[in-house]
């Protein structure tokens, strides 16, 4: 199985998929590490990714996750903010739970701000709401809540898709 946690920078996509990867023994990927360094250098500079920029990236990532899933799964922390990027991450997965954590504006504002050492940087979140097509589907998780309890919702939506 594959899990897909997603949604704007900033919603604790990275903490909440290395603390399910340790509880559920799987290996946990974080999707900007698969950024090619133009990219990387683009949005160090705060401007924002097109889908042209975008498209070797997913490329890669569907490639890695279908090996993954080969392999007995992984946990992939990713921002797929469009319902097409979605769509060519999964196309040839057989089982994927989306997982799509959501949080206001403020709030994913104020943690930018206190992160150190990162190329996402706060000016660029604007244009994540501003592409973010918010899916029907999958578990939608308020980032409010504290990590332990969105891992045991994540856990209970799982438990019960199977």
């Amino acid at each position: 199985m594959i899990i897909i946690i997603f949604g704007v920078s900033g919603s604790g996509k990275t903490t909440i998929g290395q603390q399910l990867s340790s509880y559920l023994e799987i290996p946990f990927y974080d999707a900007d590490d698969f950024h090619p360094e133009n990219n990387i250098q683009k949005m160090s500079k705060g401007i924002p990714l097109d889908d042209n920029d975008r498209a070797p990236w997913l490329s890669n990532l569907a490639q890695h996750l279908m090996q993954c899933e080969f392999n007995g799964g992984a946990i992939l922390a990713c921002s797929a903010l469009k319902a097409s990027y979605r769509t060519q991450l999964s196309k040839q997965l057989k089982e994927v739970q989306w997982i799509f954590l959501r949080g206001s504006f403020d709030q994913l504002e104020t943690r930018l701000e206190q992160r150190k050492n990162h190329f996402m940087k706060k000016e660029m979140l604007q244009s994540q709401f501003d592409s973010l097509e918010v899916p029907t589907y999958g578990l939608h998780v308020d980032i409010s809540t504290p990590p332990y309890l969105i891992i045991q919702e994540i856990i209970d939506y799982i438990i019960k898709a199977r």
